[in-house]
């Protein structure tokens, strides 16, 4: 029964909060409503995720998060810096492949999805056989170290957290 109710009782409790975020003040009729919104969402598109993800190790997640939002900040430095003091000719943009060890769909999408909010990176393409990456750098000498950067920071722990 409450399995059918709250088919993805995390979800549940994200877009109950992402709506109190969103309306940024917490009375009974939004949090009522953002209730009604974690249950219903979640109950009609169940059909939708027949394979769950399963989430290996939550403490990750956390590290994960704060580990993001630390190289979030840093990259905005960075990328301010390089658009206040690099001259046009001077700033190096490449294009880095990026082999992928994730299998897990979601595990794709969040790294997709990390690397895009990180400033400075965008994953532009994913291979067709989802065993690589596309990722556009602002500014990179050394396009191997983006690609390990990548590697060893995000997708090891996204590796952890999913498979």
């Amino acid at each position: 029964m409450i399995k059918r109710l709250f088919p993805h009782p995390v979800l549940s409790v994200v877009l109950t909060l992402v709506w109190l975020a969103l309306v940024n003040k917490v009375t009974v009729g939004n949090l009522i409503l953002g209730g009604v919104l974690g249950i219903v969402v979640p109950w009609i598109t169940a059909p939708y995720w027949p394979r769950r993800a399963k989430i290996g190790r939550p403490l990750r997640v956390v590290e994960y998060a704060f580990i993001v939002l630390w190289d979030i900040i840093i990259a905005n430095v960075q990328v301010a810096w390089i658009i206040i003091f690099k001259r046009n000719a001077n700033i190096w943009s490449r294009w880095v492949c990026v082999p992928l060890e994730l299998t897990s769909p979601e595990a794709i999408t969040v790294l997709a999805g990390t690397i895009t909010m990180t400033p400075g990176t965008v994953s532009a393409m994913l291979s067709a056989d989802g065993g690589s990456i596309l990722v556009h750098c602002l500014h990179t000498d050394d396009p191997g170290k983006v690609r390990d950067t990548i590697k060893n920071r995000y997708e090891w722990r996204l590796k952890e957290i999913f498979q």
